[in-house]
């Protein structure tokens, strides 16, 4: 595990692992934007690869959609530069930018068509007829649009009309596609749906988009990399997979899905592992797994997500046991709920998370269990204040 990164653009973006600089599409350095007495993004720096799907993830008013709305020219940077294909666009204004946008609204003309709508942007840059009709029953086809092209928005549903977003975003073939959490307004299944299509559409045309949501599992589910985002800084950027084995930080570790912190003490190394005193027991953990060194007694939180602990027989080697208070059954998985016995903390309520129904059978509730944790799915921090 990597040290964490500080609060300054410039370490997120060496995390990032560009290669050189033309496979570089946006690259964004040294940023600050204020609004008022409030710093909402604190020297930012990132590099967003060609072709790449980037998502911008974070609570609410974390500065993700400010960060976005740098990249299309809708705000300005109090300091800092903002580089699309290796040009300044700091001072360009976004028609300038060659931009597409997807808005959580949608953003349609009410009294236009859908091909209107979709070639709106095609006519503000004076693209032939001809071209124009081409380019806009090519966009129709691409989102599945066909036929609907003389329907007003409000003909259509709410899944076409972002299609329809989407198609005039695409139409004028942008360099970067910039989608601000376009997914807010459909239901679960539409939504599910939609994710699968615009990342087909994106990895066809190899298009570089910048993604933003506060939802971790649409951005585990789309992005090639993750940049998780709090209070104006980047804390972590990876591909979706190593973010959530391995957190730099507590809070990406408690924002990226759910997981269990339980209260430890660093007992010592072994070959090439150390040892924490977890309940009655010890548990062994490569190096890697803590990130800092740590003192013989030292008190430390171990993060560990449900699915990486383990219902098992009672036994005297189980460093932690607890008795089953609960069973949340999940469709294709159990959540366990385990009230487990631990001597620094009066009560501890723990989720483990199994495959089909045997644990609900194997443990009734009021049973007594044993638990084990899987070293991998395991990371240790320092207590937060």
């Amino acid at each position: 595990m990597n040290p964490v990164p500080s609060e300054h653009g410039p370490n997120a973006a060496n995390a990032s692992n560009v290669a050189n600089a033309s496979d570089v599409a946006v690259s964004i350095e040294g940023v600050v934007k204020k609004y008022h007495d409030q710093t909402v993004l604190r020297d930012v720096s990132l590099k967003i690869r060609r072709g790449e799907f980037l998502t911008l993830l974070g609570p609410s008013g974390c500065g993700k959609t400010t960060l976005l709305n740098l990249i299309a020219g809708f705000a300005e940077a109090d300091s800092g530069e903002v580089f699309i294909e290796g040009r300044p666009v700091t001072s360009d204004p976004p028609h300038l930018r060659k931009i597409g946008l997807v808005f959580q609204n949608y953003a349609l003309f009410p009294h236009m068509t859908v091909e209107r709508n979709i070639g709106y942007g095609l006519r503000m840059q004076g693209v032939p007829t001809d071209e124009a009709a081409r380019r806009i029953r090519d966009a129709m086809a691409m989102v599945k649009l066909d036929g609907l092209g003389h329907r007003k928005p409000r003909e259509l549903s709410g899944g076409q009309q972002q299609r329809v977003a989407l198609a005039r975003a695409l139409v004028i073939q942008p360099k970067v596609l910039l989608l601000d959490e376009p997914f807010s307004a459909l239901d679960k299944s539409l939504r599910g749906s939609m994710q699968v299509e615009i990342r087909e559409i994106q990895r066809r045309l190899g298009l570089t988009t910048v993604f933003v949501t506060h939802d971790q599992g649409e951005a585990l589910a789309m992005s090639d990399r993750i940049a998780v985002m709090s209070a104006g800084v980047i804390r972590q950027i990876a591909p979706p997979a190593e973010l959530y084995q391995s957190p730099q930080d507590p809070f990406v570790a408690s924002f990226l899905g759910d997981v269990n912190i339980l209260p430890a003490h660093y007992h010592g190394k072994g070959a090439g592992d150390v040892q924490l005193r977890l309940g009655s027991g010890l548990i062994s953990l490569s190096q890697d797994r803590l990130v800092h060194a740590s003192h013989e007694g030292e008190r430390l939180d171990v993060y560990v997500r449900p699915e990486h602990l383990r219902l098992e027989n009672l036994h005297p080697a189980s460093a932690l046991s607890g008795t089953v208070v609960n069973h949340v059954f999940q469709g294709d998985h159990i959540n366990t709920f385990v009230d487990v016995d631990l001597p620094m903390t009066a009560r501890q309520i723990v989720t483990v998370r199994s495959p089909g129904l045997t644990a609900m059978r194997q443990w009734p509730v009021g049973s007594v269990a044993g638990l084990a944790l899987a070293p991998e799915g395991v990371s240790v921090f320092s207590p937060q204040p």
